[in-house]
């Protein structure tokens, strides 16, 4: 019998269950039960209400995607890349730079307890762009 629900699912669920609990984000649910592949399913996106949006969700901004592979999670940060690289090197999670226009910082959530420990990433990614909306 197969497991229809690997470990990578099992980060994901965690994962955006941290974060949902921090105030003022939203995860996105894009695929409930992704079916986890070598390059990453999209699972969820992690967003922010942007000041004075009306509540429709149209005016969110995105901050992370995640993907789920068979035994990890990646999260891809499209806002203040850089900001997130430190934080999630700090927070003690692998990271490497996605090579793409705009640029993404990748961090990779291998255990569910690291699951905080990419809330907190996204926390700080969050705290900047406050000081940037300011």
């Amino acid at each position: 019998m197969t497991d229809r629900n690997p470990q990578g699912s099992a980060i994901a669920e965690r994962v955006a269950a941290v974060i949902d609990e921090r105030d003022g984000l939203t995860v996105e649910w894009r695929e409930r039960d992704p079916d986890p592949t070598a390059d990453g399913t999209l699972a969820f996106a992690v967003e922010r209400p942007r000041e004075g949006a009306d509540g429709d969700g149209s005016g969110d901004d995105p901050l992370a995607e995640a993907y789920v592979q068979p035994d990890r999670v990646r999260l891809e940060f499209v806002a203040v890349p850089d900001v997130a690289a430190e934080a999630a090197t700090d927070a003690g999670l692998r990271v490497r730079p996605k090579a793409v226009r705009p640029p993404r910082t990748l961090a990779f959530v291998e255990d569910a307890d690291e699951a905080s420990s990419a809330a907190d990433v996204v926390a700080v990614v969050v705290e900047s762009l406050a000081g940037e909306d300011r």
